[in-house]
């Protein structure tokens, strides 16, 4: 018998081994930073009222304050001091606060109308003419002490007062008028009116000199 010829054997080819890639690491991604928008400025409304100044600031600050006070004084029932706060608010101009006040300051001239009529003394009336007087409202105590003269003529601490006020509010002839009427109905008035720091407007008046000082200027 013929053998067969062995059978060739496949030899595969040696493997080749496969390279690994090693990759490079991965560096931290950059965070981008996003920069905020700047909007451009908004395009001013010809309707829109300005912004208050600084100074619109204060002086509304100044009227909230008087006007605080003078709701005080009103809930005490002062209203002879309620009415030169209020008048201080109505001046400030406070478009808020103008009305109130103004209602207020009716509320007070009819509580203060009442009042004038349940003084007991002239005296009476005329301490309450001088607190008003002190108070800065010359206005209210100008109209008391016209009505007081009216009434009491010959009462020469009324002609004293009304003196006074006429050189607190920048009258130096019917200052001297009145303070004249005075000193005729009593002498007294002379003394003390040349102690009374009311009347320093009047000090360089050669005319007030010569009324407290007559025996100096006598030849």
């Amino acid at each position: 018998m013929k053998k067969k010829p062995a059978a060739k054997v496949k030899v595969a080819p040696p493997k080749t081994m496969k390279k690994k890639v090693v990759a490079a690491p991965k560096t931290a991604a950059k965070k981008l930073v996003k920069k905020p928008l700047i909007k451009p400025p908004a395009a001013l409304d010809p309707r829109r009222p300005p912004l208050p100044s600084a100074a619109d600031k204060a002086r509304q600050q100044q009227a909230v304050h008087y006007y605080e006070q003078a709701l005080k004084a009103m809930q005490g029932q002062k209203f002879d001091k309620a009415k030169p706060l209020l008048q201080k608010v109505m001046e400030t101009g406070s478009r808020e606060l103008v009305e109130r006040a103004s209602l207020h300051l009716n509320i007070c001239n009819q509580k203060m109308g009442k009042v004038l009529n349940t003084f007991k003394t002239p005296e009476e009336h005329y301490d309450y003419a001088v607190s008003l007087m002190n108070m800065g409202d010359y206005i209210a105590a100008r109209e008391n002490f016209e009505k007081l003269l009216k009434q009491q003529p010959a009462r020469d601490f009324i002609a004293y007062g009304m003196a006074v006020l006429e050189c607190l509010t920048g009258h130096p002839a019917e200052a001297l008028q009145y303070l004249s009427e005075a000193i005729r109905l009593n002498r007294n008035n002379r003394f003390q009116a040349r102690n009374d720091s009311d009347f320093r407007n009047l000090s360089d008046d050669p005319r007030f000199t010569e009324l407290l000082y007559p025996e100096s200027t006598a030849v």
